[in-house]
């Protein structure tokens, strides 16, 4: 179940609701007719005590119905929905609601008892003044929760749109070693820029599309680029949600310092990252190639590959050359646009060989709704 927080309804506050049920129950009270005084004003009261309870039993219910079940979410989402405002005030918020929801229609119900039992208009008037009463001090006890909701779902709708189903592929690496460089060279179209809600940076978001398969490449600096000392409870939990997602982890080195972060610092990170995803595939790639000095000896040989596969419509998946440095390690220019199409390629194939070979089969923690 793939979470869309921009689509939830806005989350009426309590006298908001307050003022919506009774101005319902008002107009529903104003078409009973009937010439009897007596039964005119026990319909009146009844139908007003019963629509307001109802307006907002509906409300209450129809509000905890949109909002995804952590029980049946992804492990990413429930990592992220705890990151961002924490499960437990979620379940404790909703659960709010529900009780709620039922101890309006049980006040509803004993105070219409009330007026169908006496005879005396005073009395069914009283009746229903005793039910609005009650009412509204049941909102006056859900207002915070219904406070917090508003203010989660303004949080939540501001977390990029990541598919679970989707293959996504985390790049990392120390600050400014081109990762925001890479990600839009490759991907098509613009690339997508949120704000997570718990740092002050940004995560990009960039798509390509394989064979009609939508390929998620995701940056995320501020989270996997800093100290891990630096690193707050709740970035943590950012990261614990990358690793239910991650279908492969690029790993991008700048070998020529230009970045600002000496090698060794970037390997420190290396190993800190290999450590906070553990059960995600790992592929370290050199950046900025065509800073090297000499530049790559297959930079040519490359060059001309992936111009003639271009040229040819880029169809198929050929095994492009892959852009080496002296040492062997796999490196991309994006720049220059050199070794991006072996990469891309690459890619497909590292992501291809770690999903399920079962199309039916979902990894752990993962909900399938049956249809």
């Amino acid at each position: 179940m793939n979470v869309s927080w921009r689509t939830l309804a806005t989350v009426l506050l309590a006298d908001e609701v307050l003022d919506k049920a009774f101005s319902r129950a008002k107009k529903a009270a104003d078409r009973v007719d009937d010439p009897d005084r007596i039964f005119r004003v026990r319909k009146q009261m009844t139908r007003m005590v019963q629509t307001a309870a109802d307006i907002i039993a509906t409300e209450f219910q129809d509000l905890v119905s949109a909002w995804p079940s952590l029980d049946q979410s992804p492990l990413f989402d429930v990592a992220m929905i705890d990151a961002c405002v924490g499960c437990d005030e979620y379940r404790k918020n909703l659960a709010t609601l529900q009780w709620a929801a039922g101890q309006v229609q049980r006040i509803a119900s004993q105070n219409a008892k009330k007026i169908i039992r006496t005879g005396r208009t005073d009395l069914m008037h009283e009746a229903r003044r005793e039910a609005y009463g009650r009412i509204s001090s049941i909102m006056r006890q859900v207002g915070p929760a219904l406070d917090w909701l508003s203010e989660a779902r303004e949080t939540l709708k501001r977390l990029p749109k990541i598919d679970p189903v989707l293959p996504c592929i985390v790049v990392c690496g120390a600050p400014n070693v081109g990762k925001s460089a890479f990600i839009s060279a490759l991907s098509t179209g613009k690339m997508e820029v949120n704000h997570y809600p718990f740092t002050t940076k940004q995560i990009h978001v960039g798509h390509f599309t394989h064979r009609r398969l939508p390929h998620q490449m995701v940056d995320t600096p501020g989270l996997l680029d800093r100290p891990m000392e630096e690193r707050n409870h709740i970035e943590m939990q950012a990261l614990a949600a990358l690793e239910h997602i991650g279908s492969l982890v690029l790993f991008l080195m700048d070998e020529s310092e230009s970045c600002g972060t000496p090698i060794s610092e970037q390997m420190n990170l290396l190993e800190e990252v290999q450590t906070l995803l553990p059960e995600t595939k790992l592929m370290m790639v050199s950046s900025k190639a065509d800073l090297l000095n000499p530049l790559p000896p297959m930079w040519d040989e490359v060059v001309d590959a992936e111009a003639e596969w271009r040229a040819s419509g880029s169809k198929g998946e050929p095994e492009l050359p892959l852009l080496l440095d002296p040492s062997g390690r796999v490196c991309i220019s994006a720049t220059e646009n050199v070794g991006l199409d072996a990469m891309r390629l690459e890619i497909v194939r590292q992501v291809k060989a770690a999903r399920p070979t079962n199309p039916m089969e979902l990894p752990e923690g993962w909900y399938r709704q049956d249809i």
